[in-house]
C-alpha cells in the first residue's frame, strides 16, 4: 500500500505541476486514482529534475540510480520514490516502461533534435506514451489493442505539449518541431532559436502538429471504450482536457511564442461532464474497429513490454536495452569529463 503521507505529497505535486491531469484524475475510482497520482508525481518530478536544471546529465544519471533502487526494493527516502515503489510492487510494473521514460529524458540531456515527425513520435513515445502504458498496467489492462490506443493518447498529449511550448522551448535553446518541416518552410533552426518570431510559417507548423495530435486523439477513443467502465470517465476527461489546450492554441491563431495557451476552470468542469456522459454512451455503442489498428511503429516496444506480465521477484523484464545502456554510458563519460575539467580548473 502507498503510505498516506507520501500520497498526500504526490497529490500536492500534481495539483501544482499538472492541473490538467489533476482535474481528470478526480473522475477515477480511488483504487486507480491513488496509484495514478503516485505514478504521475514520480514521472513529473523526474521530468522537472532534468528539464529545469542546468546539470541535465547528472540529473538523468541520478534518475537511473533512483529507478534501480526502486526496482531493488530500496527506494530513496523521498515520497515520490516510495510511492512509485509501492506501485511497482502492487502492479508488477515492467521496468522497460519507466526505462523508456529514462531514455527520453536522456535524449533531452543529449539535446537531440528530430529530423522527421517519426523522430518526434519516437521521443513522445518515451516521455508520454510510456506513461500511458504504465497507467494501463495499473488499471489492470494488458490487452495489446487497448495498450496501443493508450500509447496513441500519450503521443497526442505530448504533441499538444510541444505545440504549446514552441516559444518557451526556443527561449531555452530547444526545438522539438521536425527539422524537415522547418526546412520545407525555409526556417533555419539556429536563426529561429536566436529570434523566435510567430510568423505565418511557424504558425502553420504548430497547426500541422496539432492536426497530428487530433488524429491520435480520435484513434485513442476506441481504446478508452475498451477500458473498465469505472475508469473511462477519467481517461475521457484527460483526452478532452488536453485536446482543449490545442483548441486554445487555435484560438490564439496558433501563436505559441507570444502566448502560452491556457484553459480555465469552467472549461475543465464542462469537459469533466462531457467525459462522464461519453463514458455512459460507450456502454451501449458497438466497439470501433479502430481498436484493432496496429500500434504506432514507434510505440510497438511499449505495447510488447506492457502486454507481457512480469513475475513477481523476477528481474522485472529482460534488462535495459543496448541502446539505453549506450546512451547512459555516453552520459556517464560526459559527466566524468566535466568533473575532471572542473578539477583541472
Amino acid at each position: 500500500m502507498i503510505n498516506p503521507r507520501d500520497l498526500h505529497i504526490c497529490r500536492d505535486a500534481i495539483r501544482q505541476g499538472s492541473l490538467s491531469f489533476y482535474a481528470a484524475s478526480k473522475l477515477l475510482p480511488a483504487k486507480v486514482r491513488d496509484p495514478a497520482l503516485a505514478l504521475y508525481a514520480f514521472c513529473r518530478l523526474a521530468d522537472d529534475a532534468v528539464d529545469l536544471h542546468d546539470e541535465k546529465i547528472s540529473a538523468v544519471l541520478r534518475l537511473r540510480d533512483r529507478l534501480d533502487a526502486i526496482y531493488e526494493g530500496r527506494p530513496n527516502d523521498a515520497a515520490a520514490d516510495r510511492a512509485f515503489a509501492a506501485v511497482v510492487e502492487m502492479h508488477e510494473m515492467p521496468k522497460a516502461l519507466p526505462d523508456a521514460l529514462l531514455e527520453g529524458l536522456a535524449w533531452d540531456a543529449q539535446e537531440r533534435r528530430y529530423r522527421s515527425l517519426s523522430g518526434v513520435i519516437d521521443y513522445s513515445a518515451r516521455v508520454a506514451a510510456a506513461v500511458g502504458a504504465m497507467m494501463s498496467v495499473l488499471m489492470g489492462v494488458r490487452d495489446a489493442d487497448a495498450l496501443a490506443r493508450a500509447c496513441d493518447l500519450g503521443v497526442a498529449m505530448q504533441l499538444t505539449n510541444i505545440a504549446r511550448d514552441v516559444g518557451e522551448d526556443a527561449r531555452a535553446g530547444r526545438i522539438y518541431l521536425p527539422l524537415d518541416w522547418l526546412d520545407a518552410e525555409h526556417i533555419a533552426p539556429e536563426a529561429f532559436l536566436a529570434d523566435p518570431v510567430p510568423d505565418d510559417r511557424i504558425r502553420r507548423l504548430v497547426q500541422r502538429l496539432l492536426r497530428e495530435a487530433d488524429r491520435l486523439y480520435a484513434r485513442s477513443e476506441a481504446g478508452i471504450a475498451a477500458l473498465p467502465l469505472s475508469v473511462r470517465p477519467g481517461i475521457f476527461a484527460a483526452r478532452h482536457v488536453y485536446a482543449g489546450i490545442g483548441a486554445a492554441i487555435a484560438k490564439n491563431g496558433h501563436d505559441t511564442i507570444s502566448y502560452r495557451a491556457r484553459t480555465y476552470k469552467s472549461q475543465k468542469i464542462g469537459w469533466l461532464a462531457l467525459a462522464t456522459l461519453r463514458s455512459g454512451v460507450t456502454t451501449v455503442m458497438p466497439r470501433s474497429a479502430v481498436l484493432h489498428a496496429q500500434p504506432l511503429p514507434e510505440c510497438a516496444f511499449l505495447v510488447s513490454a506492457a502486454a507481457r506480465p512480469v513475475a513477481r521477484g523476477s528481474a522485472w523484464g529482460d534488462g535495459r536495452s543496448g541502446a539505453l545502456l549506450s546512451i547512459l554510458a555516453d552520459l556517464e563519460a560526459r559527466d566524468q569529463s566535466r568533473k575532471l575539467d572542473r578539477l583541472g580548473a
